[in-house]
């Protein structure tokens, strides 16, 4: 009999030899693994300096970078993982002919290292404040790693469902193409959600995103608000999501292999 602490010593070889694999696959250009880190940069002071023009310094009393680290950083992580952890399943096909390997595992790894790479950002996002002597405070701590533990939960059960579509239909790529394009827009990357008048927060307040966004950016400044988000909403859509994709997966992970 194989006991529970075996399967995890198994399944704790298996992904670190994935995760090796994936990093070594994912950075072997020229640029490597600084163009992961350098890529959020550009785009964050880019735009900080372009928000800077409406709103001047600060956006609902928050320093203009802090705000754009956030949804940056934010949207970012979801973008990046849903193109590659979804991916994933398919891309280590050839390795489902060993027993230990199955394709939860591959997508388990691929959002462990795009995690990885993101900390790894927002660490070096944190130190460049600090160089640059910008004042910014954390009221919320608890309130703001929770958010992003949640959104990686999310980018993980969403994946995991286009994931599983793409091996069924493989033209799911051009839909989750067409689904992210907007993303950038419609989750309060670059405005607030107090910009928009009151009458119009339903059209984006659907959006999971928005709520994490908006909720993480209340967790650094309480006096930002957090009026039309809830963390309740963004906690039920995680859950629900990814109940959802986990009983999917145990009803179809077989004929997945098969395909």
């Amino acid at each position: 009999m194989v006991t529970f602490s075996q399967h995890l010593a198994a399944w704790r070889r298996v992904i670190f030899a994935l995760f090796l694999r994936e990093l070594q696959s994912k950075f072997n250009d020229k640029l490597g693994l600084g163009w992961a880190f350098f890529e959020p940069f550009v785009f964050i002071f880019g735009l900080s300096y372009a928000r800077s023009f409406i709103s001047g310094s600060e956006v609902h009393s928050m320093p203009i970078l802090i705000f754009m680290i956030v949804g940056m950083l934010s949207i970012q992580s979801f973008m990046t993982s849903l193109g590659s952890v979804s991916g994933s399943i398919k891309k280590n096909k050839p390795l489902y002919a060993f027993r230990q390997v199955q394709p939860i595992a591959s997508l388990i790894t691929a959002l462990l290292l795009e995690f990885a790479i993101k900390l790894g950002a927002l660490f070096l996002l944190c130190v460049t404040v600090y160089l640059l002597q910008i004042e910014y405070k954390v009221d919320n701590p608890l309130l703001l790693i929770a958010m992003y533990l949640m959104l990686w939960a999310f980018c993980g059960a969403i994946s995991l469902l286009f994931g599983i579509a793409t091996a069924y239909v493989p033209e799911i790529n051009k839909v989750k193409n067409l689904f992210m394009r907007p993303m950038f827009f419609i989750s309060c990357t670059f405005f607030s959600l107090q910009d928009i008048p009151e009458k119009y927060w339903h059209y984006l307040n659907w959006n999971p995103m928005v709520h994490f966004i908006e909720l993480s950016r209340y967790a650094l400044y309480t006096s930002y608000g957090h009026k039309g988000v809830s963390i309740e909403y963004a906690a039920a859509t995680t859950i629900g999501l990814l109940f959802f994709g986990l009983a999917l997966y145990h009803l179809t992970w077989k004929k997945v292999l098969s395909r």
